[in-house]
C-alpha cells in the first residue's frame, strides 16, 4: 500500500495539482492537512477513484484522507484535547485529525498544533495532543490490525533535519520537550517513524526569502507505523515548484503487510 501525507495550505486553491498528483503518483491513500475548508466545501475527487473523508473549518486547519482502497469507520477524534485562544472562552474540537480503515489498514491524518512560541498556551496544547494521540496508539497496540499516522507534526525530529540550528534558537520546533513527545509517541504506541531514511531532507520550505531556492527548509512531515514494513520512502519536491505551490512538498512511504 502506498500512502502520501501532503500539507496542501489550502485544498481549494489546489485541487489541480491534487488531482495531477493522485494521476501521476500511484497512491492507494493521500492524506491532507490544512484543507482550510468546510466539509461542504471540500471537492470531490470520486470521478478520480478517490474516495474522502474529511474534517475542517472555514480558511484554518482541516484534514482528509482520500482512498481508491475504500474508506470505513471513520473519526474524527482520537480523544484530543480541546482549546481556544481566549482562555476564558469555552474550548472548542479543532478539527486537527481524522482517521479510517482503508484496505485493512487504520490511517490517521494530522495536523498537529504548530505551538506559536514556547511560552504560549498553543505550546502546552501541542504536546497535550501529541500526548492524547500517544495515549490513543498505546491502548490498541496490542491489537494485529496494522496502523499508519501520519501529517504535519511540527516538530523537527533532529538538528539534521534542518538548514539552519541557529536560526531556531529559542523557538519551537526543537525544543527537547516537542523532541520528546515525539519519541513518546513512538514507544508508547509502538510505532516505528516510517520517514526515518529521509533524514536530513526537507519536506516544508517557507514562501518567505526564498528557502525554497536556497534549499532552506525543515522536514516537519512524517509518517509512523505499526504492524507494517515501511519501504522506499519519497519526498516528491515537484510539488513544491512552479506557481502555485503548497509550501510543504508531499511525503510518499510503501508498506507492505
Amino acid at each position: 500500500m502506498r500512502i502520501a501525507s501532503w500539507n496542501i495550505n489550502s485544498v481549494r486553491n489546489r485541487e489541480q495539482r491534487v488531482r495531477d498528483f493522485l494521476e501521476r503518483s500511484d497512491v492507494d491513500v493521500l492524506c491532507l492537512q490544512e484543507t482550510k475548508c468546510t466539509d461542504d466545501q471540500f471537492p470531490d475527487f470520486s470521478d478520480t477513484g478517490y474516495l474522502h473523508a474529511h474534517v475542517g473549518e472555514n480558511s484554518w486547519n482541516g484534514v482528509a484522507i482520500l482512498s481508491r482502497v475504500g474508506i470505513e469507520d471513520v473519526r474524527s477524534d482520537f480523544g484530543q484535547p480541546r482549546f481556544d485562544k481566549d482562555p476564558a472562552a469555552e474550548p472548542s474540537l479543532e478539527p486537527r485529525a481524522v482517521g479510517a480503515r482503508c484496505g485493512g489498514v487504520e490511517v490517521w491524518s494530522l495536523y498537529v498544533p504548530n505551538g506559536r512560541e514556547i511560552s504560549d498556551r498553543h505550546f502546552t496544547y501541542k504536546i497535550d495532543f501529541l500526548d492524547s494521540m500517544a495515549s490513543y496508539l498505546e491502548k490498541g497496540k496490542d491489537a494485529s490490525d496494522p496502523v499508519v499516522v501520519v501529517g504535519d507534526f511540527n516538530i523537527i525530529p533532529t538538528d539534521k533535519d534542518l538548514w539552519d540550528r541557529s536560526w531556531f534558537d529559542g523557538k519551537t520546533h526543537v525544543t527537547p520537550r516537542e523532541r520528546a513527545a515525539l519519541d513518546d509517541l513512538g514507544r508508547r504506541g509502538g510505532m516505528t517513524e516510517a520517514t526515518a531514511p529521509l533524514e536530513g531532507t526537507y519536506t516544508y520550505w517557507d514562501y518567505q526569502a526564498m528557502r525554497f531556492q536556497k534549499n532552506q527548509g525543515i522536514r516537519i512531515d512524517l509518517q509512523y507505523s505499526r504492524g507494517l514494513a515501511p519501504s522506499s520512502p519519497v519526498v516528491d519536491r515537484e510539488e513544491r515548484s512552479g506557481k502555485g505551490a503548497s509550501d510543504h512538498a508531499p511525503v510518499i512511504v510503501d508498506y507492505a503487510l
